[in-house]
């Protein structure tokens, strides 16, 4: 197990994480510092356990929008994905009638061009 020093709002904390962990945990705390931080420039000193609260709040408040827009998007691209899926079964659907009428329509023509080989009981000019 790895130990990380994190410094929040001035204070050191030592903490035990995985290893390779360390990194991701120095950027929580730094963030988290900076929230308090932010909170601090707004509301200048109201006492360090309400701002780290408050901090905790925010961005708790912003993982929870963050989820919500998640889930918005999962279901919009569930849509899209059964949009797709239902264009691509027209489109499947048009190209086998193209290809019927391609077909009939290279019949006709070749019974055309059969009839127009054959010879006709014409004048016989040989």
């Amino acid at each position: 197990m790895a130990h990380v020093q994190v410094t929040i709002a001035g204070r050191s904390y030592r903490m035990a994480c995985g290893d390779g962990e360390e990194g991701h945990l120095l950027e929580l705390a730094a963030a988290f510092d900076g929230k308090i931080q932010e909170l601090r420039g707004s509301f200048g000193e109201i006492g360090d356990m309400r701002l780290h609260v408050m901090a905790a709040l925010t961005m708790a408040d912003d993982l929870i929008e963050t989820k919500k827009r998640v889930t918005a998007l999962e279901s919009e691209v569930t849509a899209l994905r059964s949009m797709v899926s239902a264009q691509a079964g027209r489109s499947e659907a048009a190209e086998r009638q193209l290809a019927e009428a391609l077909r009939r329509t290279a019949e006709r023509i070749e019974r055309l061009s059969e009839g127009l080989a054959e010879p006709r009981g014409g004048p016989d000019f040989g």
